[in-house]
C-alpha cells in the first residue's frame, strides 16, 4: 500500500531558480545516462514552468537528448490545450516548441470527447507503450515522474477524500469532484511504476504541508506515493521552513 516507508531523500536549494536550476542539471544527467528511450512524465503548475524554460534555453538545450526523450503528463485539466490552464499547453509553450523534439514523443492526455473516454484512451497509450497491461515492479514505466505539492496535500490531480485514491487497477481516471474543472489523472499504480519521483516544492505557502508530510504519518495524497525507485524531494528553502 502507499505510504508505508520513509519519505525518501531532500534536496533543499535556495530559492525556486536554483531549485530549477539543479533540477535541470539532474535531469538532464539522468537522460544522458540512459543508454536508449527515456520515459519522462510532467507536472503541471508554476513550480515546474521554471524547469522546462530552462531545459529549453540556451544554457542546457544543446547538451539535452531531446530525439530519446518521451514526455508525458501525470495529470491534465480536461480544458483544450490552447486553454491557460491547460498542462501540456503550458509544457508546449515553455520547452517542447522550443526544442527538437520529434513529434512522436509527445504523449499528451487527450482533452476530447469525454472524460471518461479520454482517459481510457491515455491509458491504452500507456500501456501500448509499456507493451503489457499489468505492471512489473522489476520493469518501471517512466524513467523519470516529476510531480507537484499542493497546500492540501495533493499531488497530480489525486485529491483528499477522493475516491482515486483508493484506485489501484486502472492506471489513469477521470477525476469529476474537488475542483471546478475536471480533471484526468494517473493513478497511485502509474506514477510509482517509476525508476525516480521527485517532487518539486516551493514557496512559503507549501511550508506547512511539506513540514506535515517530512514528519511522517501523514495520509494525505503526496505522503502516499511509494514508487518502485527513488524518492527525492526537491524543496526551496520557504516550503522548507
Amino acid at each position: 500500500m502507499p505510504g508505508t516507508r520513509a519519505i525518501g531523500r531532500i534536496e533543499i536549494l535556495a530559492d525556486p531558480a536554483a531549485l530549477a536550476r539543479h533540477v535541470a542539471e539532474w535531469l538532464t544527467a539522468a537522460a544522458q545516462a540512459a543508454g536508449g528511450e527515456f520515459r519522462v512524465s510532467l507536472s503541471g503548475g508554476s513550480t515546474p514552468r521554471a524547469l522546462y524554460a530552462l531545459l529549453a534555453s540556451d544554457a542546457c538545450r544543446e547538451r539535452f537528448p531531446w530525439r530519446r526523450v518521451c514526455w508525458y503528463w501525470g495529470d491534465e485539466r480536461f480544458v483544450p490545450y490552447d486553454h491557460p490552464e491547460s498542462n501540456y499547453g503550458m509544457a508546449l509553450d515553455t520547452m517542447l516548441a522550443r526544442v527538437p523534439v520529434p513529434p512522436g514523443n509527445i504523449h499528451p492526455v487527450p482533452a476530447d470527447g469525454t472524460p471518461e473516454d479520454a482517459a481510457s484512451r491515455y491509458e491504452r497509450t500507456l500501456q501500448s507503450d509499456y507493451g503489457a497491461a499489468v505492471l512489473d515492479p522489476a520493469r518501471p514505466m517512466f524513467d523519470v515522474t516529476l510531480l507537484g505539492l499542493g497546500p492540501d496535500g495533493h499531488t497530480a490531480s489525486l485529491l483528499p477524500g477522493e475516491p482515486v485514491l483508493e484506485e489501484r487497477k486502472r492506471w489513469v481516471v477521470a477525476v469529476s469532484h474537488g475542483r471546478p474543472e475536471v480533471r484526468i489523472t494517473m493513478t497511485y499504480p502509474a506514477i510509482e511504476s517509476s525508476r525516480r519521483v521527485a517532487f518539486l516544492v516551493a514557496g512559503r505557502e507549501k511550508a506547512a504541508i511539506f513540514e506535515a508530510i517530512r514528519a511522517g504519518g501523514s495520509r494525505v495524497p503526496a505522503a502516499r506515493v511509494n514508487p518502485v525507485g527513488e524518492l527525492v524531494w526537491f524543496v526551496d528553502r520557504a516550503a522548507a521552513g
